[in-house]
């Protein structure tokens, strides 16, 4: 089972700067944690709501982009309801004694947190549906006419799902999940607000244009923006006053090639294939991918949402195709013959 961080182990001069990260900077409770409103106001109403009548709350699937909070909500919910948490991914589970292992061992109002649970195998999502429903797990022994079935009992836990791409989801799996959330990309100002309480964890004093600064170029995404803080926090006391400023902040952004609208350097490189190497689109995502050499998968679930968040490339029928700001924010004029055509894939964008 995970531990759950205590306050007491937030005295950022008594642990390593990793020691702080994981356990300082992540909230412990619904009154810590910034942004998301819509989604911790009810999942408040539902924790309360259990409690009154003594039973675990129900199945929860958490969707969004990488980096936005779904693993801290599953630990906060977990130490709001006073309860142990245990901590796996679908890919993790390669056998069903796997599955087995982890549920026998839940205790009463355990939550069983599965990252990534669109890559769970088949075979182990078809077994976990019993246990959602009955609390049960079915275990055949033996083959042929003499296999038999031995039920186990389970406690009456509560399962939280993450997947960046809710898409892939079995009906049936999602179907057993009580409440579903999606997790939105952050504002600026809770940005700012998430840098200023890590910045106090960490030790850094930091102006708010100096958060400001930061905050823009997060990606909407409080784990980067954490990162962003450690590596800028390391120019301040290195080649400033040990103060992140505005200044230091955009200094060590542009040399940590994090540009004004917070795209690294695969980005760029995507976005450059994308308008110079194939003019515009429409191109295949996997011809993407081999002209990036990055896994597809790598392309989809953490770079390809946050630029279409952002405008600058469209999924169509055909492949991806840039947008106009695309070619404005690169400073490459667009081709004729891609306007036209883009303007004829936006009537079919799926």
């Amino acid at each position: 089972m995970d531990d759950f961080p205590q306050n007491s182990a937030l005295n950022p001069d008594s642990m390593s700067e990793d020691e702080a990260l994981d356990l300082g900077v992540r909230p412990r409770s619904f009154e810590e944690y910034i942004g998301q409103t819509k989604v911790t106001d009810n999942l408040k109403i539902f924790v309360e709501a259990a409690k009154k009548r003594e039973e675990p709350i129900d199945h929860i699937l958490l969707t969004g982009p990488p980096g936005l909070g779904k693993t801290t909500l599953a630990r906060i919910l977990a130490q709001e309801m006073e309860a142990g948490i245990h901590s796996t991914s679908g890919p993790a589970m390669e056998r069903k004694g796997d599955l087995a292992g982890i549920l026998t061992g839940l205790g009463r109002g355990d939550v069983l947190f599965i990252d990534e649970i669109h890559r769970m195998h088949s075979a182990i999502e078809e077994n976990l549906y019993p246990a959602l429903e009955d609390f049960r797990y079915d275990i055949v022994l033996g083959d042929g006419p003499h296999a038999r079935t031995v039920t186990l009992g389970l406690q009456r836990f509560t399962l939280v799902g993450a997947t960046t791409r809710a898409g892939l989801l079995s009906a049936p799996l999602r179907d057993r999940f009580g409440m579903v959330f999606h997790m939105e990309y952050y504002g600026v100002d809770d940005l700012v607000e998430i840098l200023r309480r890590s910045a106090r964890i960490l030790g850094i004093e930091i102006t708010h244009e100096g958060s400001m600064s930061i905050a823009q170029r997060g990606r909407g995404t409080p784990r980067i923006v954490n990162r962003l803080l450690r590596r800028v926090r390391d120019f301040a006391q290195v080649e400033g006053d040990k103060i992140i400023t505005e200044g230091v902040a955009q200094d060590a952004l542009n040399r940590l090639d994090v540009d004004e609208l917070g795209l690294d350097n695969l980005d760029r490189r995507y976005l450059s294939a994308l308008c110079s190497k194939f003019d515009g689109g429409p191109v295949g995502i996997e011809t993407l991918s081999a002209a990036l050499s990055e896994e597809r998968n790598t392309i989809e679930d953490v770079h390809e949402p946050y630029l279409l968040q952002q405008g600058l490339i469209q999924r169509t029928p055909r492949g991806r195709v840039a947008t106009r700001r695309s070619f404005e924010h690169l400073g490459v004029s667009v081709p004729r013959q891609h306007r036209d055509a883009s303007n004829q894939e936006a009537l079919f964008d799926d």
